[in-house]
């Protein structure tokens, strides 16, 4: 399935129904008097966050969304029938943003929460509610309120407790993959990962990763940023979004970089540009793909990479997964003090 964060679609509910002028005609009643109905009231347009979807693609096709008017009213003082609502299903994380793009409708963060975006018209008056003592037989009757009408923008920002955060080819992906069931794609050039990708984590109290485990967060893999991506390089930080919502980062580091500093640094300013309190989250930092360096290069670009981050960085390879129990154990630790707060 495509991968599809971002959508504007157009809603319309429907308008209320008519009310009408009717009078009674019985037998034995000597005077009759006005008796129209009210219209019914115009369905509502509803959106609502369902598990099960992870993309907004259905809505890529699909951009205009419309209820049905009410019943008008009719003789007897019968009521017209109200319409069905029109129910828009969305993944789990799914921001509703007005037209502006900038204006926030509502925040949809868990399974069965909805919000009503567009309010149907109610019904109009008919004749019998104009009736009184000194006006036996009104002839007026109002027609239906209109539904509202407006046109929104779909915004989706994965929920996950970790992001992983890093230059292309860094091992992200691989990372991913080792740790979960995740299968993103994997290959030996840079922006491989095209879309988001989430894995969920189960391990053990001492952080060693297992398909059974006690203890399980979900880990979302973005993009690779570059230098310049805040300003639209490369992919830009579109993605970024999908991390605003985790817990603490884990930023990932290519241990055979010249300058596994100069990369810590890179990715901190993007992050910075981006805004959004991502440079204030906690984070975890690790020096990625040991098994391809040294000794002696790993305990210098290790003391390189601590002394950028201001904090002790992890060494962990993603191949062969040595140092993969630490990393997952210092992520689940932030996670907890995130959900304790």
């Amino acid at each position: 399935m495509k991968f599809l964060d971002e959508a504007k679609v157009h809603v319309k509910a429907g308008d209320g129904g008519d009310g009408v002028i009717a009078f009674r005609r019985e037998k034995y009643i000597e005077f009759g008097g006005p008796d129209g109905g009210n219209g019914g009231k115009g369905g509502d347009v509803i959106i609502e966050a369902v598990d099960g979807l992870n993309t907004l693609i259905d809505y890529r096709y699909a951009q205009h969304f419309k209820a049905r008017k009410g019943g008008n009213g009719a003789g007897s003082d019968r009521t017209g029938a109200g319409s069905d609502d029109v129910i828009m299903k969305v993944p789990v994380g799914t921001q509703i943003l007005d037209e502006d793009k900038e204006t926030l409708l509502a925040d949809l963060t868990e399974v069965g929460q909805r919000v009503v975006i567009a309010r149907g018209g109610d019904g109009g008056h008919g004749n019998a509610m104009f009736k009184t003592s000194t006006n036996r037989a009104p002839r007026r009757a109002d027609k239906g309120w209109p539904g509202e009408e407006r046109s929104i923008w779909l915004r989706l920002k994965l929920i996950a407790d970790s992001g992983l955060v890093g230059l292309p080819n860094a091992g992200k992906s691989t990372f991913l993959s080792v740790v979960s069931a995740a299968r993103p794609k994997i290959a030996d050039y840079p922006f491989t990962t095209l879309h988001p990708q989430l894995g969920v984590v189960r391990l053990q109290p001492d952080g060693r990763p297992t398909p059974d485990g006690s203890l399980e967060f979900v880990l979302a893999d973005i993009p690779g940023l570059i230098e310049g991506a805040h300003e639209g390089a490369g992919l830009g930080d579109r993605f970024l979004g999908h991390v605003e919502r985790c817990a603490v980062l884990l930023h990932l580091v290519d241990g055979t970089a010249a300058d596994p500093a100069r990369a810590y640094r890179t990715i901190r300013r993007e992050l910075a540009g981006y805004g959004g309190g991502l440079a204030e989250k906690p984070e975890v930092v690790a020096l990625n793909k040991t098994d391809a360096m040294t000794p002696q290069a790993t305990a210098s670009r290790l003391k390189a990479l601590s002394r950028a981050a201001g904090r002790p960085a992890l060494l962990v390879s993603g191949a062969t997964g040595d140092g993969v129990p630490a990393v997952l154990k210092a992520l689940f630790d932030a996670i907890q003090a995130h959900r304790q707060r």
